[in-house]
């Protein structure tokens, strides 16, 4: 689903211009990100393939309190170089990162980091209906690309069709990959 997290981030950035867009996207794949070296060394683990098709086991990464600690570190670390607001607005896009997969995942999100405890873990399953969470998905990319184009041309009208054109092809590439698995 990380197409749907950059939409989320486009549209952050549509209202938040100051905020670098880098930083939106890096802070919306956080979780993605730290998760890659404890996937690498066997920590956290993924049974299955393809688009939605595999139960992820991201215990620490993806777990709810994991990922308010991942989201505060993130955020304090843009506050201190972007300042306060910029902070907590990147703080948050890191968190909404954990209630985007809420939706799509099976119940593989556990509540404690290691799923200590041994609790339920959560997830709405949308990834059951493949077609249905790409039209999501596909949805909350082009929504947030059509915000952050229409910003963007209101900034400067004489970028509006480079900038649009630059974040739509962004958005297919991403959205194949996303389908195909890569």
């Amino acid at each position: 689903m990380i197409a749907g997290h950059f939409g989320l981030a486009a549209a952050v950035k549509a209202g938040r211009p100051a905020i670098p867009v880098w930083t939106l996207m890096l802070a919306t794949a956080w979780l993605d990100v730290v998760f890659v070296p404890l996937y690498l060394s066997g920590i956290e683990t993924v049974d299955g393939t393809g688009y939605g098709g595999g139960v992820i086991h991201a215990d620490y990464t993806h777990s709810l309190v994991g990922a308010l600690v991942l989201a505060a570190l993130f955020g304090a670390v843009a506050a201190w170089r972007l300042g306060r607001e910029a902070g907590l607005v990147l703080g948050g896009v890191v968190f909404s990162h954990w209630l985007l997969d809420l939706v799509v995942h099976r119940a593989d999100l556990p509540i404690l980091p290691g799923n200590a405890g041994d609790l339920p873990t959560f997830g709405f399953g949308l990834w059951r209906l493949p077609a249905v969470s790409a039209v999501v998905e596909l949805l909350m990319l082009a929504i947030g690309i059509g915000l952050y184009w229409r910003a963007a041309a209101k900034r400067d009208p004489k970028r509006a069709r480079t900038l649009g054109l630059s974040a739509a092809a962004f958005g297919i590439v991403t959205l194949a990959a996303d389908l195909l698995g890569v």
